[in-house]
C-alpha cells in the first residue's frame, strides 16, 4: 500500500467527480458534491482558502483515490474538529482509509490547538465504524433516526479520539 496525503489542486475536482459512486454518496451528507464538477471546484476553493478547513487528497500509487479532511470548530467548540472522508470503491478493503485517518489525526493534533477529533457516520455505515475503531476512535454517543437520507431515517453515531 503506497499512499500519501497531499493538498487539493484545481484539477482534482474533475477526478473526484469521476470517482464518486452511488455506493459512496449514500453514506454522505446531501451537501456532498457527488458527480458535480462545479460543486467539487467550489469545495477545492473552500478547502484551499478557509483556515478552519484542513482537507487532503488521498493519493494511492500516484492516483487520486479519495479525500479526507477536518473542519476546525469555532466558538465554544473551538478545541474540536469534525472529520470526514471517502475513498473510491476500487481502493476499499485495503486498509488505506484506516491509515489515512491515523495520519490525519496526527497532522491535526500536531498543527492545530485541537484536543478532540470526532466523526459522525450513519448507523448503518459499518465499514466506517470499523475504520474509526481501528484508528483509535471510541464511540461516544448514538442518536436514533436523526438523519434523513434518500427518504429514510438513519441513526447517527459519534466517534471521537482525544489528544
Amino acid at each position: 500500500m503506497n499512499f500519501r496525503l497531499r493538498p487539493w489542486q484545481d484539477a482534482d475536482a474533475y477526478v473526484a467527480a469521476e470517482l464518486v459512486s452511488t455506493n459512496i454518496s449514500r453514506f454522505m451528507s446531501d451537501a456532498f458534491p457527488g458527480n458535480d464538477v462545479e460543486k467539487w471546484a467550489k469545495l477545492v476553493l473552500f478547502a484551499n482558502e478557509n483556515p478552519s478547513a484542513f482537507y487532503r487528497v488521498i493519493e494511492v500509487d500516484g492516483k487520486f483515490a479519495g479525500s479526507i479532511g477536518v473542519l476546525i470548530c469555532n466558538d465554544i467548540l473551538r478545541m474540536n474538529a469534525e472529520l470526514g472522508y471517502w475513498i473510491g470503491d476500487q481502493y476499499k478493503c485495503r486498509g488505506i482509509m484506516t491509515e489515512a485517518v491515523k495520519e490525519m489525526v496526527q497532522l491535526v493534533f500536531d498543527n492545530f490547538e485541537v484536543t478532540r477529533i470526532y466523526a459522525t457516520p450513519f448507523g448503518n455505515n459499518f465499514a466506517s465504524h470499523r475504520v474509526l475503531e481501528k484508528a483509535g476512535f471510541k464511540i461516544e454517543a448514538m442518536f436514533e433516526k436523526i438523519y434523513i437520507k434518500n427518504g429514510m431515517k438513519q441513526d447517527e453515531l459519534v466517534f471521537a479520539i482525544r489528544r
